[in-house]
């Protein structure tokens, strides 16, 4: 395992392992950039089968990070960690509270959060050694839940997605297949629901399944077939790269926008399928970009109105993405990608610029 060679594919600027073997501590810590500001993104705690398997997904995920926070238009950069371990039998008090003293050691170049298979709780485990940590409870001052924001931004970005490819965003009669009906699938679920729209959805949790069935009169279905169900729109909201070789054919709905992330199993490969198709697809880091705004808000003191206004700004940016998809003839993730980066290039410059000058006001002093 080259890890430097692993860094240098996506420009990673730092990777951390941590190991405290008395509380059973493995974790990786990786910041991809910090042009936009300080690093933040989640903790996921995973029964990883290999070192090499953990340094992928955190390269990976946190390189979206990036590009997430770009897209939203926030002064973040892109990080994210890892914990080795069974979440059902390995997590306690002192685990977190060692990985928090290790967040706290890169001084604010790494902000965490909750992410897979972590919680509030454990959040504030590791807000005991460092005040780098995000996604606390609101009694504490946090934000709490970031599921309702996170659905918020969906739905506003499936209304972008039906103004473009429909001419209208409303939601009435409109049909939506709902792949994932956790705690962000059952939030977007509510607000269409709200909106007019007809729901099918499937969930691996048949208690979650029953829930969204009797609150919103949604129709269950097998999850192996609903990406190819004959709806509007296909909103995936659960495990990642659902869009791949064997599903994008059978895709029926024109749209598809949800919640999961890494929706595309090849971002060169089946981001150019989908239009191929002419299937509208509204890239997963931008449309699901309210948890990580959520979250982000706390560094400020946290204002749960605010939060849900700069999601709402998620129907522009796609609006955006959008017409540049259109006008170039590219696919959306690609345009999104582009996007992202002129906004990182843009602040590098504008630092750089300010930089110089300070420097040659004070030389002239």
């Amino acid at each position: 395992m080259d890890v430097f060679q692993m860094m240098g594919r996506h420009d990673h600027e730092q990777v951390v392992f941590c190991n405290e073997s008395e509380f059973g501590l493995k974790a990786i810590i990786a910041i991809h950039d910090t042009t936009l500001g300080p690093s933040l993104g989640g903790c996921r705690f995973y029964p990883y089968e290999s070192d090499e398997e953990g340094l992928q997904d955190v390269l990976r995920l946190s390189r979206g990070m990036t590009y997430k926070a770009s897209i939203a238009g926030l002064n973040l950069g892109g990080g994210k960690s890892v914990i080795f371990g069974n979440p059902d039998t390995d997590k306690n008090e002192y685990l977190f509270r060692a990985f928090g003293r290790f967040v706290d050691g890169l001084g604010g170049r790494y902000i965490t959060a909750e992410d897979v298979n972590t919680t509030v709780r454990d959040m504030e485990w590791v807000r005991m050694e460092t005040q780098c940590v995000t996604g606390i409870s609101r009694a504490l001052g946090g934000s709490g839940d970031p599921s309702p924001v996170t659905a918020f931004g969906v739905f506003v970005g499936i209304k972008a997605a039906l103004k473009t490819k429909l001419g209208t965003e409303s939601l009435d009669g409109v049909k939506v297949a709902v792949q994932g009906v956790g705690h962000v699938g059952h939030n977007l679920c509510r607000y269409l629901h709200d909106a007019g729209a007809e729901l099918f959805i499937s969930d691996i949790n048949t208690a979650s399944v029953d829930r969204v069935v009797a609150e919103f009169d949604a129709t269950a279905l097998d999850g192996d077939q609903i990406h190819a169900l004959e709806v509007d729109v296909f909103a995936p909201c659960a495990l990642g790269a659902v869009l791949n070789d064997k599903t994008i054919p059978e895709i029926k709905a024109s749209i598809v926008g949800g919640a999961a992330n890494n929706q595309l199993a090849s971002s060169k490969v089946h981001g150019a399928a989908l239009l191929k198709r002419n299937i509208l697809y509204a890239p997963d880091y931008a449309i699901n970009s309210g948890g990580l705004i959520n979250v982000a808000n706390e560094l400020e003191g946290y204002n749960r109105e605010r939060a849900f206004k700069q999601a709402e700004g998620i129907y522009d940016t796609l609006m955006e993405v959008f017409k540049m998809s259109a006008d170039e003839g590219i696919p959306t993730n690609e345009a999104s990608d582009r996007l992202a980066e002129n906004r990182i290039l843009s602040v590098a410059k504008f630092k750089t610029f300010y930089t110089n000058t300070s420097r040659r006001v004070f030389k002239r002093r």
